[in-house]
């Protein structure tokens, strides 16, 4: 029985998390995750959208066999969930996660790759490592810095405590909060919305911000020019420059664009 799903359709990729009863990441599932990565990659889809069956995303790692494994086998092991969880992060595409119920460790870790995250009311988040004497081993401890600042990040890992997606949102990881009834229908509303927008220029916006994350303000001006021009011969770049001046030398305003994705 597959552990993870996904679907193709109208320019939006959709993967879904159907491990129950916790939606636990385990080897099987990281590979059927890589499987869906690929065929996105190869698609025609415009934008991803994440989210997990059940009442809760994902309790994090399937942790049975950790303990018979020595170092060599768990290095292994994670060293192919952080390339899974990278290739997921750096697809050229804008990702939504759809949060509800429990998101710890590694699903915690999974969604904070996305690019916009969308919680429900009742989802909680957190890092459960440190109660277990280990530390968050797919990024995630540095990944909750950078959106939250490093004393929010600090003290949701040295306590493992279970954060409100409330408190979340107002820390600046989450982009909303929803009643956890229209989670799902907003979450691909948005998606939808973002799937028929310009997809090269939301690549290049993807782009700048790591290269912004790897080396700070000076590493993304090194980069722009180099990002962002390209996109003044695209498709959509000519056909929005030329709407805008038509509807300034018209007077009128700029329409809205059905862009190509081009």
């Amino acid at each position: 029985m597959s552990h993870l799903t996904y679907t193709i359709d109208d320019r939006l990729a959709t993967i879904v998390l159907q491990n129950p009863p916790q939606n636990r990441l385990d080897p099987e599932l990281l590979q059927e995750l890589s499987t869906a990565l690929d065929a996105i990659s190869a698609s025609d889809a415009r934008a991803v959208l994440l989210r997990a069956d059940g009442p809760d995303f994902s309790f994090g790692g399937d942790i049975m066999e950790w303990p018979d494994m020595n170092q060599r086998e768990l290095r292994g092991l994670f060293e192919r969930y952080m390339n899974a969880f990278n290739q997921f992060e750096r697809l050229p595409l804008p990702v939504v996660a759809a949060v509800q119920g429990l998101c710890f460790g590694g699903g915690f870790e999974l969604a904070l790759r996305a690019d916009v995250i969308f919680a429900a009311e009742g989802a909680r988040f957190g890092h459960p490592e440190q109660s277990l004497g280990l530390v968050t081993l797919l990024g995630g401890i540095y990944r909750a810095a950078e959106r939250a600042g490093q004393a929010r990040a600090s003290e949701w890992a040295l306590t493992s405590e279970q954060i409100t997606a409330t408190a979340m949102v107002q820390a600046g990881v989450v982009n909303r909060v929803l009643p956890d009834a229209v989670l799902d229908e907003e979450a691909k509303r948005f998606a939808e919305k973002l799937a028929s927008g310009p997809t090269r220029a939301y690549a290049a916006h993807k782009a700048l911000l790591r290269a912004w994350r790897v080396g700070g303000v000076a590493a993304a001006d090194e980069a722009m020019f180099d990002i962002a021009l390209p996109l003044f011969e695209s498709e959509d770049g000519q056909a929005g420059l030329k709407s805008a001046v038509n509807a300034l030398k018209a007077g009128k305003p700029r329409p809205v664009l059905d862009f190509q994705g081009r």
